[in-house]
């Protein structure tokens, strides 16, 4: 596909060929109703958008005690792991590329999508619950945010209980057909709140300096990498943001050695979000600053970039890989707008978040791109 746009050139990441540089970032959508079993809806979903250079998944639960979101995908049971295949096989029959976002929310929950249980911390900080974003869908269909309730620390063998979650959610997305797996380290979830000075004030080796903090982060890609090749799994990391109220005392020195050590695994990608830019805030010129200078290797960057900064980013230098998050709600055929300079659709009010087909697989491909419009269907 030829085009002035650097977004549509290709990319080699590690051996796997990217046809272009526009990444489907990962999106909670909230559409797995039956036990956090990926469903039909779910993979015409990801294989409407299969044109991507790569997708990754909407975050997906490696334990039963993971779940910020009510009706999330697992990949835990051997239903779950067959749902996905049926995911993979439809977005490579497309012609797709696809990893999975591994994912634990730790403090970010509420005992109401636990089934009762205090939600897992590196340290029980509950001071701002109120600032957490735990969200579920209320007997009348309506998805809202919910309170999150108070968590307890982490012993050490349930530290590493989720260590070997993550592992055990790598092998089985392999498993599952995807190409790789990516950490999910940002937002505020688990492996950030072990990450964070604040949220972690443990005194054994997964607390304590940067380096101990690291730990878990760490320990959990030393064990993925004793059984999926290190080159195929990215790490998300959002060393600024807001969300969820990590509260980091020092993110330039804590992500100056997480960088540095992200380089160190050769993991497959550093995938920065600058969930801030959202929020009229940005940080992206303080990311690209530090991660290119502490990480060496490919640097995926995501938060609310428009398509004309992408390409100056790629043309530029300063990214490797440009992740969209809602541009690919409302254009499953994102790359072929971009190609012929199509107007972006932008997304409905209504169906980010758990629901049926309206808001998800309705979105109508782009006649002058090309593509025949591809209708919704509600079966599961």
């Amino acid at each position: 596909m030829s085009s002035l746009s650097p977004l549509l050139d290709g990319y080699d990441l590690n051996g796997l060929r990217l046809p272009n540089r526009v990444v489907m970032a990962p999106m909670t959508r909230s559409r797995a109703p039956l036990q956090g079993r990926p469903t039909q809806m779910m993979a015409q979903y990801y294989a409407q958008r299969a044109s991507a250079g790569l997708i990754i998944t909407e975050a997906t639960n490696v334990s039963p005690a993971s779940a910020a979101f009510e009706l999330t995908p697992g990949i835990i049971t051997t239903e779950q792991i067959d749902g996905w295949r049926h995911i993979t096989s439809q977005v490579h029959a497309a012609g797709g590329r696809i990893f999975m976002q591994l994912w634990h929310g730790g403090r970010v929950s509420s005992f109401a999508l636990l089934g009762g249980e205090a939600p897992l911390s590196p340290s029980g900080v509950n001071d701002d619950l109120e600032q957490l974003q735990v969200w579920a869908q209320l007997q009348n269909g309506q998805y809202t945010k919910i309170h999150a309730t108070p968590s307890r620390a982490m012993s050490l063998d349930e530290v590493k209980l989720t260590i070997d979650a993550f592992k055990q959610g790598a092998v089985n997305a392999i498993a599952a057909g995807f190409d790789g797996v990516e950490v999910h380290a940002a937002n505020g979830y688990l492996p950030h709140q072990f990450l964070s000075s604040t949220t972690n004030t443990r005194d054994d080796r997964y607390g304590g300096s940067i380096a101990n903090r690291a730990n878990f982060l760490r320990d959990i890609l030393t064990e993925i990498g004793s059984v999926v090749s290190l080159d195929r799994v990215g790490v998300r990391i959002s060393p600024y943001a807001h969300y969820n109220n990590v509260r980091d005392a020092d993110p330039d020195g804590t992500y100056d050695y997480v960088g540095k050590m992200l380089g160190e695994f050769g993991v497959a990608y550093l995938h920065a979000a600058d969930t801030n830019g959202w929020s009229g805030a940005p940080d992206l010129p303080r990311i690209i600053e530090r991660m290119r200078r502490a990480f060496p290797g490919t640097l995926m960057l995501n938060g609310g970039i428009a398509i004309d900064q992408a390409d100056a980013l790629i043309r530029d230098g300063h990214a490797d890989l440009v992740a969209f998050a809602r541009a690919y709600i409302a254009n499953p055929d994102l790359v072929e707008r971009i190609a012929t300079h199509a107007p972006l659709a932008s997304p409905k009010a209504v169906g980010w978040y758990g629901g049926d087909h309206t808001g998800y697989i309705d979105y109508p491909f782009d006649s002058s791109a090309g593509q025949a419009a591809q209708p919704g269907t509600a079966h599961a």
